[in-house]
């Protein structure tokens, strides 16, 4: 079994629901749910919007690879109605799943990225990340991911 560190988002409709429903989805398509941050608001990075994200971040027991866990994570948004993954331009959504860690693995390809490469610059994911896992630490700089906060 693996270790894995999801990011949950949600700016649409009933936000919290949005992230029950994702949660309740993985336990049963991906793995063992071990913990879940409380939620947080936020406004949206990267677009304007009026709607503000509800996020969180949980850690998962799989015995899913990356790339299969990255197809079912897409496969539930799709399931609750995200009818596109970002690519760069970001909009609101019913619910966004990303990968963040995947034990300590480093995959870099044009499907998948691990660590996620956003990670240390979004204070919505470092922040109930560090809730669940205060001490963690970055896989390929071995720097505490606490400390990426300070810069943010």
């Amino acid at each position: 079994m693996s270790l894995t560190f999801l990011a949950l988002g949600s700016n649409l409709g009933n936000r919290e629901k949005n992230l029950q429903s994702a949660i309740t989805q993985i336990s049963v398509n991906v793995g063992n749910v071990l913990t879940v941050s409380g939620f947080i608001e936020t406004k949206p990075v990267g677009f304007v919007s009026e709607n503000n994200f509800l996020n969180a971040v949980m850690l998962v027991s799989t015995s899913l690879s990356p790339l299969a866990l990255l197809h079912e994570t897409q496969l539930i948004e799709r399931d609750m109605g995200r009818s596109v993954k970002s690519n760069g331009s970001y909009s609101d959504r019913l619910i966004d799943i990303d990968i963040l860690l995947y034990d300590t693995m480093l995959i870099d390809t044009p499907q998948l990225k691990i660590p996620h490469p956003l990670i240390t610059e979004r204070d919505f994911v470092l922040k109930p990340l560090l809730e669940i896992a205060p001490e963690l630490r970055h896989p390929a700089s071995g720097v505490l991911f606490s400390d990426y906060l300070r810069f943010i």
